[in-house]
Parts: C-alpha cells; structure tokens; sequence
C-alpha cells in the first residue's frame, strides 16, 4: 500500500491563510471590545468621583453663601458655623475632584493589547505570505 501525501495547491494555501487571517481579526476585534469596554468603566467609576466632587462643591458654595448672608445681616456669631461648613464642604469637594482626575490623566485609552495582537497577526500574514510564494 503506498500512501502519496498531496501538498497543499497554493489556492488551498491562500484559502486556509484568508480564513485563519479573517478567525484572528474578529477575535482581535472582540478583545479590542472588551479592553474598551474596561476602560470606558474604569472612567466612568473616576468621572463619578469628579461629580461628587462637583455636588459636595455646591453645598459648600451654598453654605459659604449662607454664611455670607447671616454674616452681614444680622452680624452675630451664626454665620461663623455657617462658615466653617462651607469650608469643609469645598475642601472636601476639592479633593474628591482632585482624586478624580489625577487617575483619569493616568488612564491610557489606547487599546495597547489589541495594537499588539494586530501587530503580530500582520508579521504572522506576512510569514505566511513568504512561505506560501
């Protein structure tokens, strides 16, 4: 019994090389979805820390406002409370935005592991290019 092992036609080649390259593309595009998605997260977890920043900073300003008004209408030591809670509230305020938006300038929104993952899928078509031809 003699078995001949056919090579591969370079159609055959060139049809396996399209379906492998198209396998890997959606599967690169659905990690690039995923990265994406766990950025887009990450931000949203840090732009609430900005928003509560922002409403911890109203009260503050509502409450300096307050003192303001006590303070020059009735000139008794009211307004002095009213005063120190609204420096409170903007300190606070500040910080929480602060926070915020120091790791939102550390969030890097490209999605470096799918440009990697594409970059080895073209040398990966490439090598397979040149031993096919």
């Amino acid at each position: 019994m003699n078995t001949v092992t056919r090579e591969p036609s370079v159609k055959e080649l060139f049809g396996d090389l399209a379906r492998e390259t198209s396998t890997l593309v959606r599967a690169e595009v659905r990690l690039a979805q995923v990265e994406m998605t766990e950025k887009a997260t990450y931000a949203g977890k840090q732009a609430a820390f900005i928003a509560a920043g922002g409403g911890i900073g109203l009260v503050g300003m509502l409450s300096l406002v307050a003192a303001l008004i006590l303070g020059l209408g009735t000139l008794i030591p009211l307004w002095t409370s009213a005063l120190l809670v609204g420096v409170v509230f903007v300190i606070a305020a500040v910080a929480l935005a602060e926070i915020g938006v120091q790791r939102l300038k550390k969030l890097d929104p490209k999605p470096r592991q799918t440009l990697l993952e594409l970059k080895e899928t073209s040398s990966w078509a490439q090598r397979q290019l040149h031993q096919a031809g």
